[in-house]
């Protein structure tokens, strides 16, 4: 049953149903035994008025006979339908006449064996029920002022009509009858209802593994509909995760055959050239090819394991000191462009993430700042606790990284003083493999995706605007504050 909901649909119906009609069966006989019983105390009471009309002669004629009191004899031709009501066996009514000194005028010869002849007489009129001879009976008990007469009527009670089993049974009988054809009919009408998630198992089970356009199966009931929905969002999901893959693909054998290329030459010039330093020359630029290949293969492992949402530990770090780290790793880098790095951090900011990660991110911002940054410029490196409300500015031109802070937040900022980007290619800066025009610096156009993908995969942010002095690139990254990171603002390390 928990398997199909058709089923337990179904079953869930017909108990309501069931329920309802055993309830109202029951209210229905209930109020049935009340009409009834109030019915036959009034013919009680009838069979008493009539008696206290005849006289003497004929009250003992009467005693010596029968009443029978039944309200319909079987007889004649009666169909099923006639019979529940009638009143199959005899029904004898016992009666007793007192006068008004209260002796006993007339009276049925079973009372006396039943020692009901001189029972008390009620005082006043009315239905009762006594016990005679272990026996409940009904009496009904009528005072005639008028005659003087005191009439009492006794029927036994197990002999009532059978007129509530009867309405009992005529209202059940249909009801039974038609449950099953209501199962069935619930059972047909749930299958209609269900059918558009048949379809659309159907088209689902039955569609190619490279179809991955929306499922369409015509018109959909409004509970169907969401999950419809989902799973065209789902495919449509999918169908842009193979095409960035796809392209990723493209544009990673792209990137890999060029300085594969490259290096083939300068190895084929090697072996041809006779002149000792030229061969030298070659082969520190195939050197340089393989560095180049293996530094775009890393990278390559390092956005597939974070579009593998692979989970990373996370400890509490101070960005201050990888920034240190990654400065001194850079310093030959920068020496040779005669580029001035300042760091300017707050070494007790921390944030919650991984320290070779984080040190991957801030290696690729400062490699890219001196790569694209202009010969004798400047690059500066700030980490600092923001308390305020930033918004969408860092996306403007900056002069200060924390003009208009994040609430709880470490933001890191990488500015320099270069040529900068054209604000149409800065929407485009984390596309992988993405270069911006006019630049001739060598690069593989994956360390800003490197960025975002590591700031996203600890609740980071990245956003870009002005450098120094209102020229070139700042590339801001804001991370959530980590839990200890708190306390008077330091000194920045110089």
């Amino acid at each position: 049953m928990g398997a199909s909901i058709r089923r337990r649909l179904v079953l869930l119906v017909l108990a309501s149903i069931t329920l309802v009609w055993a309830i109202a069966l029951a209210s229905s006989y209930r109020q049935a035994t009340e009409e009834v019983t109030e019915w036959e105390e009034a013919r009680l009471a009838e069979v008493a008025q009539m008696l206290a009309l005849l006289d003497q002669a004929n009250l003992a004629t009467l005693a010596n006979a029968r009443i029978d009191v039944r309200e319909e004899e079987r007889g004649g031709e009666t169909s099923a339908n006639d019979t529940d009501d009638d009143d199959s066996l005899p029904r004898d009514a016992l009666f007793q006449v007192r006068s008004r000194d209260g002796e006993v005028i007339a009276g049925s010869p079973p009372l006396r064996a039943l020692h009901a002849w001189d029972l008390p007489v009620p005082a006043v009129s009315g239905a009762q029920d006594i016990v005679l001879g272990g026996q409940t009976y009904h009496s009904f008990t009528l005072r005639d002022t008028a005659l003087g007469h005191t009439v009492r009527v006794f029927e036994q009670a197990n002999t009532r009509s059978d007129l509530v089993s009867g309405v009992a049974s005529r209202i059940a009988r249909p009801t039974l009858v038609a449950l099953p054809v209501l199962a069935l009919l619930v059972w047909l009408s749930i299958g209609w209802s269900l059918a558009p998630l048949r379809t659309l198992s159907g088209a689902i089970r039955s569609r190619d593994i490279n179809r991955l356009e929306p499922v369409d199966i015509g018109r959909v009931p409004t509970e169907v509909r969401p999950l419809v929905d989902a799973i065209n969002l789902l495919l449509s999901r999918l169908l842009h995760s193979l095409e960035r893959e796809r392209a990723f693909t493209a544009d990673a054998a792209h990137e890999l055959k060029t300085p594969l290329a490259a290096i083939k030459v300068q190895a084929q010039v090697a072996l041809a050239e006779p002149d000792a330093a030229r061969q030298r020359l070659a082969m520190e630029r195939v050197v340089q090819g393989v560095d180049r290949s293996a530094r775009l293969a890393e990278q390559l492992l390092l956005l597939a394991r974070l579009d593998m949402h692979e989970k990373m530990s996370k400890s509490p770090l101070a960005p201050g000191a990888a920034a240190k780290s990654a400065w001194l790793a850079n310093a030959g880098n920068a020496q040779q462009k005669n580029i001035h790095v300042t760091l300017n951090c707050d070494m007790h900011a921390e944030i919650d993430a991984e320290p070779v990660l984080i040190g991957i991110l801030f290696d690729n911002l400062l490699d890219n700042a001196i790569k694209y940054g202009s010969e004798g410029g400047n690059i500066e490196i700030a980490v600092q606790r923001v308390q305020d409300s930033l918004g969408d500015g860092l996306n403007e031109s900056l002069s200060e990284p924390l003009s208009r802070p994040l609430s709880g937040r470490v933001l890191v900022s990488v500015r320099d003083d270069g040529p900068g980007v054209a604000p149409d290619d800065l929407a485009r800066l984390t596309n992988r493999f993405f270069r911006a025009t006019g630049n001739q610096a060598t690069g593989s156009g994956l360390g800003l995706s490197i960025v975002e993908r590591i700031a996203e995969h600890f609740g980071g942010t990245v956003h870009f605007g002005t450098g120094l002095a209102q020229r070139g690139l700042a590339v801001n990254v804001s991370f959530p504050a980590g839990a200890s990171s708190s306390g008077e603002r330091s000194k920045p390390a110089a």
